[in-house]
């Protein structure tokens, strides 16, 4: 039996639009390579919450995957209440308020300097408590998304690692990857170890952080759970992944219509949806997202720029061709578009947001959840 993929996803099938579309048989293939991992590997893979929350997906995830990751009070209690197992919270800083909401619910606490360590070490003492360190070892091509790239504020260098205020210390935390295979995370290791030798002798976790593209195609499964068993033996340490992208990569898309079509130096059109409200990552990476049954600018003979629906001029997806002409009413599948879209949406211009339309396992098409202008008015207060 032929598995589904992303394209098979039915844009005519979804109840409205603008809608992201998740289907739930392709999460669960995601998921099914991610506890292979953890129970071939012997270590834990958590959900960053930052990249997917989704949490009506959460009774499938919790049936894989360890428990979660957050950074906020809102997304840990989010995970607590909807997703149970570990809770592990980082965060750049804390308030003091923060760590009166986050204490009673999480299991592992990562700070990202030793001030805030010793700031707050009496009242954590229930919690293993763990420190972000910053290798300096870029991987990253995109600044805005590398962790690594200079005066980073995310992680404490080898040289600002006073030992001395290290105790009580009992875990090593890392992030310095973003949609990347296993050589990369191969060589951070490899630095990890040489500037963080002492550390790595007195932890008993090791984080190994997120931006690992685990379930995409071509990922280096078996050399990753090799690669993680070697390491837990030579540091006789538990290790955790926390990825969000590889949890939901695809495994879902954005269906969008069509609703007008101008003339400015070539057709343009605009769809209701947009990259500055429902996919910032569009703008700020920046991409071109595919889109089902579209190619590069030369490649069909109908060309168009796509444009989003709020007043920012510089809201476009970007160039394509079709095979045909667009028309008013037509449909797009705009692919990948489960991870990093409904986090970061916003309401600019009062855009209403996508509703969530999830698709079971005999593919039926299930209106979950529409975001209506109370959502838009209550946030303004």
């Amino acid at each position: 039996m032929t598995k589904r993929t992303m394209n098979d996803i039915d844009p005519q099938m979804v109840p409205v639009t603008p809608s992201w579309v998740i289907d739930m048989e392709l999460l669960e293939e995601n998921l099914k390579i991610l506890n292979r991992v953890q129970r071939e590997a012997g270590c834990k893979i958590l959900l960053a919450l930052k990249g997917f929350s989704t949490f009506a997906t959460f009774p499938l995830v919790k049936k894989y995957l360890s428990g979660a990751t957050a950074s906020s009070p809102h997304e840990a209690r989010l995970a607590k209440e909807t997703l149970g197992g570990e809770l592990h919270v980082y965060a750049p800083a804390f308030s003091q308020e923060d760590i009166d909401l986050i204490a009673p619910l999480c299991d592992h606490l990562v700070f990202n300097s030793l001030n805030q360590w010793e700031a707050f070490r009496s009242q954590v003492s229930h919690l293993s408590c763990g420190l972000r360190v910053n290798p300096e070892h870029r991987e990253v091509e995109v600044a805005l998304y590398d962790p690594c790239a200079p005066r980073s504020r995310l992680g404490i260098s080898a040289k600002h690692l006073d030992y001395k205020r290290c105790e009580g210390i009992e875990g090593l935390h890392f992030h310095s990857l973003c949609e990347l295979g296993l050589e990369p995370l191969k060589r951070t290791l490899k630095v990890i170890e040489d500037k963080f030798e002492r550390l790595l002798a007195q932890v008993s976790w090791v984080n190994f952080g997120g931006g690992h593209h685990i379930t995409k195609k071509g990922y280096d499964v078996e050399g990753l759970i090799q690669l993680v068993k070697e390491f837990k033996d030579r540091h006789e340490v538990e290790v955790y992944l926390e990825p969000g992208e590889a949890i939901a990569i695809g495994t879902g898309v954005l269906v969008t219509q069509v609703l007008d079509i101008i003339e400015n130096d070539g057709p343009i059109a605009i769809l209701d949806t947009s990259a500055t409200a429902h996919m910032p990552d569009v703008l700020e990476m920046p991409y071109r997202p595919a889109i089902k049954g579209a190619g590069r600018i030369d490649q069909y003979p109908y060309r168009y720029r796509l444009g989003g629906l709020t007043c920012l001029a510089g809201d476009v997806i970007g160039d394509y061709s079709f095979p045909k002409p667009l028309k008013v009413g037509d449909r797009l599948s705009i692919l990948d578009m489960a991870h990093y879209t409904v986090v970061k949406t916003s309401h600019f211009n009062g855009v209403k947001l996508p509703a969530i339309v999830l698709i079971d396992e005999g593919g039926q098409y299930r209106l979950h959840k529409e975001f209506g202008y109370e959502l838009y008015r209550d946030r303004l207060s």
